[in-house]
């Protein structure tokens, strides 16, 4: 990538958009080598050997300053890895030939982030909507100073922040961090021609439309319908026609980011798909992993051909269908995507638990994975005293009186509560406990008192607990009798990476 080198507070809710999925469904499939599209090509490196192969894939490389990465992140895990990815559509370098537009600014209209859980057998991939409303944290400017933090702005403003033409993957990277509270392992940076010579490299993708495409509909400011690109239905596509095929936003659905994001997952399993079918011999991998070596920008931690040969191993026993891809919970908000929070917590919450999209338990080690029900049950510990802490109480339901009774628990436990008050939206599920700048440690105590409770920071110190509709449906339950799960309308919806490429596609 041009211009590399080496090397709020929440009392809101609501409901979430998209299409309905089929259930999800079970049966056994053949390993796969590789969960992780983005970077499927690398376990080619482990066949290259030593030579002018080996050091012309190592000098292929690039790598972001991890300078501009935060110091206040959240702690590092054992229970697996998250993998940040992300698109950047700068119209600098080789990537002039690629795209609708102009400007040679890193720009960036996809991102998800790559959940690798601990038994290496399965992975959760969560799209973040572009134009998804969130904090950004500080981040570093070329000039080597620090920005102030931005609220309730655009996700992709991130990883324009310094106006540079290779972007600002820290940036993003610190982003991701404060909306998921997961500590992001690896980020890599994809950009338009790098993609577009991938799917070349594996002669094309399978793909998926509803109807005919025409030039007009990749830009709507053509004033002309123009020639047709695409055909009704099943098609291979590579190079520029597979790059149109993942940005198509105008044309199809109601032109929105959501369908495109649909789009997209169906267009990452397809790849994994076709890799696999194509068998994992030199003939194949090797000009795949050229494009790919060429086409992103990393972090220090896979700076390296042997760190990607690491890494690329760590994930060779994830299976296609145990690949799942979801959406961060959101809705609409004007122009924009609002983050549905009691359900985006829960979502990462069940993450940073280890659980997979069907509510098991893959915090194991490499092949030992628990299979745990989420209802299984343990002993659980007595509450430390509240002596001295100070709490402030809302109800996120329509229950009437509900913030008195969480108001009275809290004080027989020894907390004094500042007072009580009905939060901004009533649909909570989850009991949230907000805890503001060096309060991380009560809050910790805290959610030992509220079985299933998830954890946000906020700006404003001091704490408080709004309550939510399972904390009203029974406020004695054990928390190992509500371990956190992936919300069942994201996992109702998710796509498993075997799915039928026409299958699940809203197109907005």
């Amino acid at each position: 990538m041009a211009g590399s080198h080496k090397a709020g507070h929440a009392r809101g809710g609501g409901r979430g958009g998209g299409a309905d999925a089929p259930p999800v469904r079970k049966r056994r499939r053949r390993g796969v080598r590789l969960a992780l599209a983005v970077v499927v090509s690398f376990v080619v490196l482990a066949v290259a050997g030593a030579g002018w192969l080996y050091f012309q894939l190592n000098g292929n490389i690039n790598t972001f300053d991890d300078g501009g990465v935060s110091g206040d992140r959240p702690a590092a895990s054992t229970k697996g890895q998250n993998v940040l990815v992300i698109g950047s559509d700068s119209r600098a370098g080789d990537n002039v030939q690629y795209g609708h537009g102009q400007g040679d600014i890193g720009r960036s209209d996809t991102a998800f982030l790559m959940h690798v859980h601990a038994d290496h057998k399965h992975a959760t991939a969560v799209s973040i909507p572009r134009d998804s409303l969130v904090d950004v944290p500080p981040c570093k400017l070329p000039n080597g100073q620090w920005t102030k933090e931005q609220h309730n702005v655009m996700f992709n403003s991130a990883f324009s922040v310094g106006d540079t033409i290779k972007g600002n993957p820290a940036c993003t990277q610190n982003t991701v961090e404060k909306l998921t509270g997961l500590r992001v392992d690896h980020t890599v940076v994809v950009d338009f021609a790098g993609f577009a010579k991938m799917t070349q490299a594996v002669g094309g993708v399978q793909v998926c439309l509803p109807k005919d495409v025409y030039e007009g509909d990749l830009n709507p400011n053509r004033h002309s319908r123009g020639e047709k690109i695409f055909d009704k239905g099943v098609q291979d596509v590579s190079g520029q026609k597979a790059l149109d095929y993942v940005r198509i936003r105008h044309g199809i659905g109601d032109g929105s980011d959501i369908g495109r994001i649909q789009r997209q997952q169906a267009f990452i399993s397809s790849l994994m798909k076709k890799v696999k079918s194509q068998g994992f011999s030199p003939t194949h991998l090797l000009p795949l992993a050229q494009a790919a070596t060429k086409s992103m920008t990393v972090d220090p931690g896979l700076g390296s051909a042997d760190k990607l040969i690491s890494f690329a191993m760590s994930m060779r026993n994830i299976d296609l269908h145990n690949t799942k891809f979801v959406t961060l919970p959101w809705r609409y908000e004007g122009a924009r995507v609002a983050v549905v929070k009691p359900q985006a917590d829960a979502l990462f919450a069940a993450l940073r638990a280890d659980r997979t999209v069907d509510g098991k338990d893959a915090g194991g080690k490499s092949g030992e994975g628990k299979q745990e029900d989420v209802n299984a049950k343990s002993p659980s510990p007595t509450p430390p005293s509240g002596a001295g802490i100070s709490v402030a109480v809302y109800n996120g339901t329509t229950v009437k009186g509900l913030a008195s009774r969480g108001a009275d628990a809290l004080k027989a436990g020894g907390y004094t509560v500042t007072g009580t008050a009905t939060a901004a939206t009533h649909d909570f599920v989850h009991t949230v406990i907000e805890y503001g700048p060096n309060d991380k440690a009560h809050a910790d105590a805290l959610a030992q008192r509220f079985p299933g409770a998830l954890l946000r920071s906020a700006k404003a110190p001091g704490l408080s607990v709004i309550l939510g509709s399972k904390y009203a449906a029974d406020p004695t339950a054990t928390p190992a009798a509500t371990p956190t799960a992936v919300p069942s309308e994201v996992a109702a919806k998710a796509r498993s990476a075997d799915d039928s490429v026409c299958s699940n596609l809203s197109y907005g």
